[in-house]
């Protein structure tokens, strides 16, 4: 089997897959690629505002795709929060990558996120974020090679573990 040159960071909104990825990118010369912004693209439209005018099955539908299609090498790809739901997608990703869960407490990620709105969170009509929380923890347990527990972490000391765990199992 050759050697998956790619590491996805994945995790709840806030976690820091995006800042992380930036920052693990820079530091192991790798490309970083936010998926989200390829949705965004594809779509010429805000993540909120496909979620508001399709609703949330269409959202997941068309994260789904373009994860499943993403092709990337010598890269740190950082999904949105609710790739998980996506079978395709993440089966692609675990192919492709490495699957590095960064994994907060509910407290840590009710601290961290502001308007999940204006985030583009995506949850359905009345979910909270608990419930939110509690239907994808496990989700982001089954697809992870390797997690990191984030909680009381900087980013650097975040960015620190990710690196320690990578070198450990490479």
């Amino acid at each position: 089997m050759e050697k998956k040159t790619n590491i996805v960071l994945i995790g709840m909104p806030g976690c820091g897959k995006s800042t992380v990825g930036v920052l693990l990118a820079k530091r192991i010369r790798k490309k970083f690629v936010d998926t989200d912004l390829f949705i965004q693209e594809q779509e010429e439209r805000l993540l909120s505002e496909i979620i508001e005018e399709e609703g949330l099955d269409r959202f997941v539908r068309i994260e789904n795709e373009v994860n499943a299609s993403v092709v990337a090498e010598n890269s740190v790809i950082a999904p949105g929060g609710s790739v998980i739901y996506g079978e395709e997608a993440m089966l692609h990703l675990k192919e492709i990558a490495r699957v590095i869960y960064l994994k907060l407490s509910y407290e840590s990620v009710k601290g961290r996120l502001g308007d999940l709105k204006k985030r583009g969170v995506a949850m359905r009509p009345g979910q909270d974020l608990k419930a939110l929380y509690e239907e994808r923890c496990p989700l982001y347990e089954k697809y992870a090679e390797l997690v990191i527990e984030c909680d009381g972490l900087e980013l650097g000391e975040t960015l620190e573990k990710v690196m320690e765990k990578l070198s450990e199992t490479a």
